[in-house]
């Protein structure tokens, strides 16, 4: 039985997808990893992770393996749950919480696709250089500091 809640004001949910070259057995700063370019608004130019909105019936484990398809032409392997990001304000569009995930896959296949301009190969020290939509400059940053702490 679903029950809809019709005077509920309700958060959006999103995933945002970390990807990285399935080659790569040892995460760290100097590691490679794919952003895209976002095509549309809001934030349209900035560079932002791979990622989009849970469809309704949809886990967000099979929304994250679809939107890093859709967005850079990748089947990836799913690594794991890295957090949980859900600051009202983090999107323009409305309150959203996104989960974010890493995940690995074979660079070859990357093309830019679905709602993404460009795709590209970044790693930790490229992100001084770049702008990021969202909050993604506080994931990579909380996810790269809790990877360099992890292998100390």
């Amino acid at each position: 039985m679903v029950i809809i809640l019709k005077n509920y004001k309700k958060p959006s949910i999103t995933v945002d997808i970390l990807i990285f070259n399935e080659n790569n057995k040892n995460i760290n700063k100097n590691s490679e990893f794919i952003l895209i370019k976002r095509k549309n608004d809001p934030f349209k130019d900035y560079w932002g992770i791979p990622g989009g909105f849970v469809d309704y019936g949809e886990s967000t484990e099979e929304a994250a393996i679809r939107e890093a398809k859709e967005e850079t032409n990748i089947n990836i392997n799913l690594e794991s749950l890295q957090g949980v990001y859900s600051k009202h304000d983090r999107d323009p569009r409305g309150h959203t919480i996104t989960i974010f995930y890493n995940a690995t896959g074979d660079f070859n296949e990357m093309k830019a696709d679905s709602d993404a301009k460009d795709i590209n190969i970044f790693s930790y020290n490229d992100l001084e250089k770049i702008s990021l939509a969202f909050d993604h400059n506080k994931i990579l940053k909380d996810y790269f500091s809790k990877i360099n702490k992890i292998n100390e």
